[in-house]
């Protein structure tokens, strides 16, 4: 039987996901939600209310390792998306505190400040596991995921967008860019995909261009903040007027691929997984 697993719990859908994933599988688990972060009735719906979990606030760090020392947990699994509050907000305390003042996180950008706070939990005991290996099927395939394909302006979109997301990557800045007609329009910053959508300019009715693109980080800790779309990230990418989303093949995660292709083909935009080393 599989160590018993803390979940980490975020916003978004991949946390009750998992955590119906777990509970079909039998796995014994123990859930930390965020206040402020996760939605109680996404995280919690009704045939989840008995799952054991504890509200913390964020930067509760000494109490979340507490409960999940005292509720025997062994693993450790980051799921959900994390607004990243200030240190006023924040509130740190004492083990946040002294996390803060030995790594400098507070100057690293989200990747270095994960890829420091899994060092620091590997020291209190757990072992971190990706939600990729929790849910492999979570992982983006290769390939057109509906029935919408990219044409020769969409690639070299796909190709200039890819570009500026590993740029920004690379100094940790963000996992997504737009291009537009080979130009690049948009790239993602710590406000997060939707508000990158949200900030294009709009195109005339019926007017479809430009494509958005997410890939890892160059380097990134594969265990936590992958990058991922679900079929909000397709509707909000057609309401912005884009052609399509190109995501990197293993190294994203799909939430929900079925919802996916649904909502891609009722919106008539491509969604299809990419290899960087295929690329021309």
């Amino acid at each position: 039987m599989p160590p018993k697993l803390g979940i980490l719990a975020g916003g978004g859908n991949l946390p009750p996901r998992l955590i119906s994933s777990c509970l079909s599988g039998g796995r014994d688990l123990f859930v930390i939600a965020f206040y402020g972060q996760a939605d109680p009735q996404t995280l919690f719906p009704d045939d989840q209310q008995d799952v054991p979990h504890a509200w913390v606030r964020l930067g509760a760090a000494g109490k979340t390792l507490k409960l999940l020392k005292e509720a025997g947990v062994s693993e450790l699994v980051m799921a959900g998306s994390i607004k990243r509050p200030g240190l006023r907000d924040l509130m740190p305390d004492l083990w946040a505190t002294k996390f803060f003042a030995k790594t400098g996180a507070a100057a690293l950008g989200d990747d270095g400040i994960l890829t420091a706070l899994i060092k620091a939990l590997e020291r209190e005991g757990f072992t971190i596991v990706g939600i990729d290996d929790l849910m492999p099927e979570t992982r983006a395939p290769l390939g057109p995921f509906g029935t919408c394909r990219p044409d020769e302006t969409d690639q070299a979109d796909i190709k200039a967008a890819l570009a500026a997301a590993l740029k920004i990557g690379a100094q940790d800045l963000g996992q997504g860019a737009i291009a537009r007609g080979g130009v690049v329009i948009g790239e993602e910053n710590a406000d997060g995909t939707d508000a990158m959508l949200a900030g294009l300019s709009p195109v005339s009715p019926g007017a479809r261009s430009g494509v958005l693109v997410k890939v890892s980080k160059p380097g990134q800790e594969k265990r936590a903040d992958l990058p991922a779309i679900g079929a909000t990230t397709v509707e909000a990418a057609a309401s912005a007027g884009l052609r399509g989303i190109a995501v990197q093949a293993g190294s994203a995660l799909v939430i929900g691929y079925d919802d996916v292709v649904k909502a891609a083909d009722q919106c008539g935009l491509f969604v299809i997984g990419i290899d960087l080393d295929d690329l021309p």
